[in-house]
């Protein structure tokens, strides 16, 4: 048995809600003879004011009220999220089957009869609070850890960001003249991709395959990078193994199983004519398609060691030209779209 002692010290407080006075009354001496605080209503709509402003633990509502009856009562409690989780005890004089299907379909979680053994009573609100307060426990220690596994979460894809760029920075940073190219290409991709109809999550993951297309470079030297006369034969099979490299390093991380293919096929041709593993036509990745046409728009629109950066006019008509040759028909035509609607030649590098 419950000892007062014990109700007391929880604090446990329950609302009763009768129109018959003698009822309510009696309800609540024998709940404060076992260390509950209790409040009365007469009502329906007193018992919603009280209930909204004590916040108790669980309701008594009597099933036949006038002007407002249980059930009724019931479904208005229901509907604030304020009293939505306090649970209700239906008291009510019949007994019967009927009964006992009506109480439950409504929503309460238990009813008690009149006259109710105190007893008994007490024992039943005790074993409803008490499990309506674990739920409360649980709902609460889940949402603290789902809050947890969004935060841990997003502190992984923040260091995702962080090393992608890093990565991407140090490829960049051999070569002032390609400083910004890795960013540029992953944006030019995404609004490719963009025109295509393509989800967030595949923007998301073409974003990274672009920041890291040319992490092979870091393999290359330092003086093939810097060249501004024309490549030797051997210097420029050196400079043709960066997708090789690059895939290399890409395929290690593990977490990121595609992230190699932007470094690897980016170099590719359309009709198979490119490198390093001459595919053709759609057998390269789709996303190595979209990342070749922003790479090369960006290598004529961008200062180079081997050039200045020329004219949009002069990088669409490249790209024109390219159509089924070196470029994807439909991913190229996306590109010349979004030329098209760049009146500032905004679409550029430094």
């Amino acid at each position: 048995m419950y000892k007062k002692e014990t109700i007391q010290k929880a604090g446990y407080r329950i609302l009763i809600v009768d129109d018959d006075n003698i009822s309510c009354s009696l309800a609540a001496a024998v709940l404060k003879q076992y260390g509950f605080a209790t409040d009365e209503a007469n009502s329906g709509a007193e018992g919603i004011t009280l209930a909204l402003e004590h916040q108790p633990d669980l309701i008594l509502l009597d099933k036949r009220m006038p002007q407002m009856d249980g059930f009724e009562t019931l479904k208005l409690l229901r509907q604030d999220t304020r009293t939505s989780g306090i649970p209700v005890v239906f008291l009510t004089g019949q007994d019967n089957n009927k009964n006992e299907v009506e109480c439950f379909e409504a929503g309460a979680e238990d009813f008690i009869r009149k006259p109710f053994v105190p007893e008994v009573m007490v024992q039943r609100l005790m074993r409803i609070i008490e499990h309506n307060a674990l739920l409360n426990d649980l709902e609460y220690i889940v949402s603290e850890r789902t809050s947890d596994l969004r935060r841990e979460e997003e502190r992984s894809r923040r260091l995702s960001d962080q090393i992608v760029y890093a990565l991407a920075g140090a490829v960049d940073a051999k070569d002032e003249y390609t400083n910004g190219h890795s960013r540029r290409v992953a944006g030019y991709a995404v609004m490719i991709a963009d025109q295509l109809g393509k989800d967030e999550d595949y923007k998301e993951e073409l974003y990274y395959l672009g920041m890291l297309h040319d992490i092979g470079k870091i393999g290359i030297p330092d003086e093939i990078i810097h060249k501004t006369s024309s490549l030797t034969d051997e210097e420029y099979n050196t400079i043709r193994q960066h997708p090789v490299i690059g895939a290399r390093i890409l395929e290690t991380i593990e977490e990121m199983p595609h992230l190699s293919i932007g470094a690897r096929y980016h170099h590719e041709r359309f009709d198979g004519k490119g490198y390093p593993e001459g595919l053709k036509g759609y057998d390269i990745p789709e996303q190595a398609r979209i990342l070749a046409v922003a790479d090369s728009y960006d290598a004529m629109t961008s200062q180079r060691t081997y050039h200045d950066v020329k004219p949009q006019e002069y990088a669409r008509s490249e790209i024109e030209k390219g159509i089924g040759t070196q470029f994807d028909p439909v991913i190229a035509k996306a590109m010349l779209d979004l030329i098209d609607n760049d009146d500032e030649f905004s679409m550029r590098g430094a």
